[in-house]
């Protein structure tokens, strides 16, 4: 889809993390209710001024620790039983010294009944998993974008949280955006989505302005909604898409939410689980529920028109799509894994 590319009066500057940082866990957060088994997501820039070579993690008062090397965390793990809990994230510098995180969690073994993160949707939705090893991914420039992009892709077992993660190689020049998707099913009917995915930014992802990750759907009267959903460098929100004009005389644009996002704020080498709600009517209104980043939930809450007349067939399809940053040449690396789509 050609959406026209948001120039910034003014480019956020990247914050730099003080030399005694200790550990930021994303996920869980302070009394999140999770279930027996979740997402741990956690970091390390350092540990009193030093690098951090080890991490790991332990409950209650209990003396047994698990540990893995890197400065990061992002792995699932299970706590001992239902109850209130405290996880303690633990990190240990390359001479000796240690820090650590408390996050008291509520463990219910009924807490989501479909999703695996802070958003979910009922038990009777249809989920596609998996959509990241799909074969008829394809891959496009967007014209909607200044400059040029060009983009490969290909399976990796390293980085990855299932063993088989998607990799996205994209270079670009005059900040160029790469637009890669891939169509998942053709139900006309359903009205109700709950996109689920995980990504890893390698370390160029200071060239990375935009990380967009859309849903189209042709609905039964032939039109096309498109749910439209970025994280932004340039203004530091996540934005929104919609039709200012008519079906047939579209004027689309991208609106800006309250919602904070800056992937080039994300930490870096790690894995970020960004779940996104949405619904639509028959007439082809979206209502942007919530976003939730490693499980931290913002709301959004907009309805807004966002219906295409684009003569398609029947389909949904998943767009993921990524921005330059530079108005020369560059490049950068993603991952997806564990992509799911819910409806419903």
């Amino acid at each position: 889809m050609k959406f026209t590319k948001l120039l910034a009066s003014a480019i956020f500057a990247s914050l730099a993390i003080p030399a005694f940082a200790g550990v930021t866990v994303a996920s869980p957060t302070a009394g999140e209710s999770v279930n027996t088994s979740f997402t741990l997501s956690a970091n390390a820039s350092a540990c009193s001024s030093q690098q951090v070579g080890s991490m790991g993690y332990s409950w209650d008062s209990s003396s047994s620790t698990a540990t893995s090397s890197g400065n990061s965390i992002s792995k699932t793990i299970s706590a001992p039983a239902t109850g209130t809990h405290t996880l303690h994230v633990k990190a240990w510098g390359l001479n000796g010294a240690s820090c650590v995180a408390d996050v008291t969690v509520a463990v219910n073994s009924s807490v989501s009944t479909g999703g695996t993160g802070a958003l979910s949707a009922p038990s009777y939705a249809t989920k596609v998993s998996s959509l990241q090893t799909l074969s008829s991914w394809k891959s496009k420039h967007d014209a909607g974008t200044t400059g040029t992009s060009s983009g490969t892709m290909s399976m990796t077992g390293s980085p990855s949280k299932s063993g088989n993660a998607r990799k996205f190689f994209t270079s670009f020049t005059n900040y160029g955006g790469q637009r890669y998707s891939v169509s998942i099913a053709d139900d006309v009917n359903a009205k109700n989505f709950l996109y689920d995915g995980w990504i890893f930014l390698h370390n160029t992802a200071t060239t990375v302005s935009n990380i967009e990750m859309d849903v189209n759907q042709v609905m039964s009267n032939g039109l096309t909604v498109i749910f439209g959903f970025q994280c932004s460098k340039w203004t530091g929100t996540w934005d929104y898409t919609a039709n200012k004009g008519s079906a047939s005389y579209p004027k689309d644009a991208w609106i800006h939410s309250a919602a904070k996002c800056n992937p080039t704020k994300w930490a870096q080498n790690t894995w970020h689980h960004v779940q996104i709600r949405y619904s639509r009517d028959s007439s082809g209104y979206v209502t942007y529920q919530s976003v939730a980043l490693d499980g931290a939930v913002q709301s959004i809450n907009a309805k807004v028109f966002s219906a295409f007349k684009l003569g398609w067939a029947p389909t949904i399809l998943t767009n993921f799509q990524i921005g330059g940053a530079l108005s020369g040449s560059g490049s950068s690396t993603a991952y997806l894994d564990n992509l799911a789509l819910y409806r419903w």
